[in-house]
């Protein structure tokens, strides 16, 4: 079997956590941003990452797969541990095929949205699928299209991004993460960018990619979203995990006095 086909190691259990991460360390000069985070989820698991401005949970997003690359800790995808290496100056990942391999396991979903202006949502959609997993391109475009209907933007796929709205234009860019075949799906505040009109769209995909059993890493300030689809809810401050459970405990009776005085704000 091919490395693309392939999400466990032979070394590795079939129980490996589709994501972990362990006492993960990040520093941007003086600012230590994460602080030993540790987090892990099952296939299937709904994680909801609150926290606010400057918590660590963007940093920590772009971490699991390798946007930033951590000073120290562990990041695994399906069992498989990025390796890293010590360079001159900072911490590099030790084997780039490695990244790019385990990258096509994981989509992720930026808050700009990040489509290619000068593609049609099609050719956007197509892109990796096609260049990077060197997959038949009629297949992809069959099964592009079918993803663009999927989330509800089927009619659009001729046109650019810059003639969709913003709910329409996020609602591409899910497609076009979910077009690489992802073990795992990562979302960056995807609705932060939008008009309060728009966010009810985008979340309603989300919503439905929760309910076929999709590994989902969610850092969001949609409240409802955190309490009604998570599996757990994991809530970060000044780079730390200050709180974690199931969505059901933690919002009826937080343990941080930090987390409650973020409800209540976000209220």
């Amino acid at each position: 079997m091919s490395d693309r086909g392939t999400f466990l190691t032979a070394d590795n259990k079939n129980s490996a956590a589709a994501v972990s991460v362990k006492d993960l360390r990040k520093r941007f000069g003086p600012l230590e941003v994460l602080k030993g985070v540790s987090l892990e989820a099952q296939e299937g698991e709904v994680i909801s990452i609150l926290g606010s401005s400057g918590s660590g949970k963007s940093t920590m997003l772009r971490c699991i797969n390798m946007l930033e690359v951590p000073d120290s800790g562990e990041v695994r995808i399906g069992g498989e541990m990025f390796r890293l290496k010590k360079g001159r100056y900072k911490t590099e990942p030790a084997d780039r095929r490695q990244v790019d391999r385990l990258r096509e396991h994981i989509g992720m979903v930026f808050q700009s949205f990040n489509l290619w202006s000068h593609m049609t949502i099609l050719e956007n959609v197509i892109e990796a699928p096609v260049h990077v997993q060197k997959r038949n391109r009629a297949e992809c475009i069959e099964e592009a299209e079918a993803l663009l209907e999927r989330v509800g933007i089927g009619d659009k796929r001729n046109f650019y991004p810059g003639h969709l709205s913003g709910g329409q234009q996020q609602r591409a860019a899910i497609a076009r993460a979910l077009a690489q075949r992802p073990k795992v799906m990562l979302f960056d505040e995807p609705t932060s960018a939008l008009d309060p009109e728009l966010v009810g769209e985008v979340l309603k995909v989300m919503r439905s990619l929760a309910e076929e059993g999709r590994t989902m890493l969610v850092v969001t300030h949609e409240m409802a979203f955190a309490r009604d689809v998570s599996s757990r809810v994991v809530f970060l401050h000044k780079g730390v995990v200050e709180e974690e459970g199931h969505p059901a405990e933690v919002f009826r009776k937080p343990r941080s006095e930090r987390f409650r005085q973020f409800l209540s704000n976000e209220r």
